[in-house]
């Protein structure tokens, strides 16, 4: 009886979707707050663009991981998503994708406890994201089944090469500062005007 492909094509298909949708988060992380993004982009609404970008791929990670688990293409038991090297299929590269998984819920959880570490701790934090991004990368290069494809080699080349410039990007363009409105002058009470004060006032 041939096996069901469906967990495996699911698999697979989660997997890409997952890393191409850390590259939107990390892309929307750059340059939502860099000029000329950050005068049309108000902080808040970039904030909760680049959250809910990295909630999305953390979702297809998930999936990612239970269908590799339902597949029984490669026997992969649930304590391979948490501990990397586990896994018997290219255990040194299914091991960096696990390490990517933990980095990137590590990163996602700070949004809510971004109060309490600190702006400035919690900037720090970000900075695994370029781990989790090269973790995620060399996995689906050395582990990823369809690596070898155009299209897939495509995805990945395209997504280092967007993000590589991105940075680039953002340490030369500094981030637009927003506009604060000119302060309006106070209207006179009761329909009086104030008496202007002389120029040249007598000692």
């Amino acid at each position: 009886m041939k096996a069901d492909p469906t967990w495996w094509l699911l698999a697979r298909a989660s997997g890409m979707t997952a890393y191409a949708l850390l590259t939107a988060s990390v892309l929307a992380g750059l340059l939502l707050k860099a000029r000329p993004f950050g005068k049309a982009i108000k902080p808040a609404t970039a904030l909760e663009v680049h959250r809910s970008l990295s909630l999305l791929g953390l979702a297809a990670l998930a999936v990612h991981g239970v269908t590799l688990v339902l597949d029984h293409a490669v026997e992969i038991s649930l304590p391979a998503l948490l501990v990397p090297g586990l896994a018997p299929y290219r255990p040194l590269w299914t091991g960096a994708g696990v390490v990517a998984g933990e980095l990137m819920a590590l990163v996602i959880a700070s949004f809510w406890v971004r109060r309490r570490i600190g702006a400035k701790t919690w900037r720090r934090l970000h900075w695994l994201t370029y781990a989790t991004f090269v973790l995620a990368a060399v996995h689906g290069l050395m582990a990823g089944t369809d690596s070898g494809q155009p299209w897939a080699l495509g995805l990945y080349v395209g997504s280092i090469g967007a993000v590589a410039a991105a940075t680039a990007w953002r340490a030369l363009v500094p981030p637009a500062r927003p506009t604060r409105p000119a302060p309006t002058p106070a209207a006179p009470q009761d329909g009086v005007r104030p008496t202007p004060r002389p120029r040249h006032a007598a000692a």
